[in-house]
């Protein structure tokens, strides 16, 4: 199984470095120098790591065959995949592949149903839970622990604890129409790049 664990920024001066978007709570793992990672689009890959290091609080990748300030820029906005067991979980009991996560159903403390999960959202400063409601229509669920106290994979359910009017009709309705007013809700998710829960990132 592949999962996205990080999106190529720009280059980071003149030697071949870039700035990525971490998508994992594990970088030490997915991230490391000698890492083969196949890439979205394919064609530019697969990058193999050569080099990390943290600056400045973002990670910096060097990539082999990557040299100079435009290699590098090259790379710009291609998304990093490494190719997971599926049967692997992460170490944290509190985090959560992407892939776990997807189709749970999602109820309320007093067991009233909200819908189901179609999609983790991943941005820089949280994930959300992209929630396909009965009817059609879509909310974003902060995926943090003071609104999300459970998941029970046994059971197959997210277990939720609203905000005030973070269910309410108007806030589906912001959320269904991402797509069609080209908002990126509010982040480009990637699709499932990171892989688990509460990541501050970047699976």
């Amino acid at each position: 199984m592949q999962l996205v664990v990080a999106r190529i920024g720009r280059a980071h001066g003149i030697k071949g470095e870039v700035t990525v978007e971490v998508r994992t709570d594990e970088p030490e793992l997915r991230l490391a120098p000698g890492a083969v990672l196949a890439t979205d689009p394919a064609t530019v890959g697969p990058l193999t790591i050569e080099t990390g290091r943290v600056h400045s609080g973002r990670l910096l990748l060097r990539f082999e065959g990557v040299r100079d300030r435009t290699g590098a820029e090259a790379l710009r906005n291609t998304l990093l995949i490494a190719e997971v067991d599926p049967e692997e979980v992460p170490e944290d009991p509190e985090e959560f592949y992407d892939h776990q996560l997807i189709d749970l159903d999602v109820v309320t403390r007093d067991g009233t149903e909200v819908g189901r999960i179609a999609e983790i959202s991943h941005l820089p400063y949280q994930d959300l839970l992209v929630v396909r409601r009965p009817d059609g229509s879509e909310i974003l669920i902060p995926f943090v622990s003071e609104i999300v106290p459970d998941i029970d994979l046994a059971e197959q359910k997210a277990v939720i604890d609203p905000p005030p009017g973070l269910l309410d009709d108007s806030q589906a309705e912001v959320a269904s129409a991402r797509d069609a007013s080209g908002a990126t809700a509010p982040s480009e998710a990637e699709g499932a790049a990171a892989p688990a829960r509460d990541a501050g990132e970047d699976a």
